[in-house]
């Protein structure tokens, strides 16, 4: 587990916009970068995967290398 620094987010998951009739305003909500949401889903599974002798801190550094992984492909 090397640990690559991404510095791809692969912008926002999620992003919302709420409108606010009284101001006429707009304002936005950029939610989490699609990074941290395919991190987030692939340390799900490698919690669920209880064979293995890992730290939390290495499931941490797998999960984002994993989503840097799917970010190279998905480009």
């Amino acid at each position: 587990m090397g640990g690559m620094k991404n510095t791809n987010s692969g912008g926002p998951a999620f992003p919302m916009g709420e409108h606010h009739e009284a101001e006429g305003i707009m304002m936005a909500h950029p939610g989490m970068t699609l990074r941290d949401w395919f991190a987030g889903q692939a340390l799900a599974g490698l919690c669920f995967d209880s064979d293995t002798a890992r730290t939390t801190t290495e499931d941490a550094i797998l999960a984002y290398e994993l989503a840097d992984a799917m970010l190279k492909e998905r480009s």
